[in-house]
């Protein structure tokens, strides 16, 4: 008996640090790091503290989510998504949130690790993500409950995710660096629009006014297209100023068909069931689309 409390309790953490969300702060660390082995800049101690960095933030910030919209009452008996920890009885509110801090507290740490690579402005950089990490359900005025959480995933794990990585291990940063941080913002904020789309309706209850809760879902769908856009977009951009004409082509094809089926998927969806595995292949899809750009920044030239 007392075995099986021991696997319960694993696995409500694991789930509770929500995988599906996990590829968009491995990607970013991925592509940023085939970016500086391209480069001649590669450093394994620096990609492997910034890939633990990013996967606390985004672990610290679904701790807070999971406690901060209990606390406010988002998470309800009515919300059709993934269940919660906290809301569903798992775990104690003071629990989650004294893994919240915990996690964010050991990102801290690992990102002191970084100062060596970049001195000060690391450090603010690290502070500002933690801060809103929390911020993005806590305090006097949420991002995520003002429209700003789609904000807060672009820049964060797409610009700064990527930027950062490479600039630690290379020492500079210029446009494709940026570009391609913007491609692997773009598709991470779909992983939250898919969420926010999902639970529009409760959210209007709880006062969450997401983007989706603020123009509606048609807005939504051109939000989720245009990330795709975006991303498809990256990739022929990358491509034109180094790869092979065929692998450029074939890259652009798979991802821009790969965005117009996931785009359809969203403007179809009727059902709860639909929206939360749309959710887990947008993040699929990321890792993927990781995966296709690393390898064309490595071996498309």
């Amino acid at each position: 008996m007392e075995g099986r409390v021991r696997q319960a309790t694993w696995m409500t953490w694991a789930e509770a640090a929500r995988p599906r969300t996990l590829p968009a702060a491995i990607s970013p660390v991925l592509v940023a790091t085939a970016l500086a082995l391209r480069d001649g800049g590669f450093d394994a101690p620096a990609a492997l503290a910034c890939l633990v960095f990013a996967l606390l933030i985004q672990i610290g910030t679904n701790f807070a989510n999971d406690y901060y919209d209990f606390i406010k009452g988002a998470d309800t008996a009515e919300r059709v998504g993934p269940r919660r920890a906290v809301a569903a009885g798992l775990v104690s509110p003071a629990s989650m949130k004294r893994a919240m801090i915990g996690v964010f507290a050991v990102a801290f740490f690992a990102g002191l690790t970084l100062l060596s690579y970049g001195g000060w402005p690391l450090l603010i950089i690290g502070v500002a993500s933690i801060i809103c990490g929390i911020a993005y359900t806590g305090g006097p005025y949420p991002l995520g409950y003002n429209g700003l959480g789609d904000v807060f995933v672009f820049i964060f794990f797409g610009l700064v995710a990527v930027g950062t990585t490479y600039f630690v291990q290379t020492g500079q940063i210029w446009g494709e660096v940026l570009l391609i941080g913007a491609g692997i913002g773009a598709l991470a904020t779909n992983i939250l629009v898919v969420n926010n789309y999902r639970d529009a309706d409760t959210d209007v209850k709880a006062g969450k006014r997401t983007l989706v809760v603020r123009f509606g879902r048609r807005f939504a769908r051109w939000q989720f297209a245009c990330g795709h856009i975006l991303a498809s977009a990256t990739v022929l951009l990358v491509g034109l100023h180094g790869w092979r004409p065929q692998v450029t082509a074939a890259f652009f094809l798979t991802t821009a068909g790969l965005g117009i089926w996931q785009t359809r998927r969203l403007a179809r969806a009727k059902t709860p069931a639909e929206l939360i595995e749309l959710l887990g292949q947008t993040g699929a899809y990321l890792a993927f689309y990781a995966l296709l750009l690393s390898a064309g920044i490595l071996y498309g030239e």
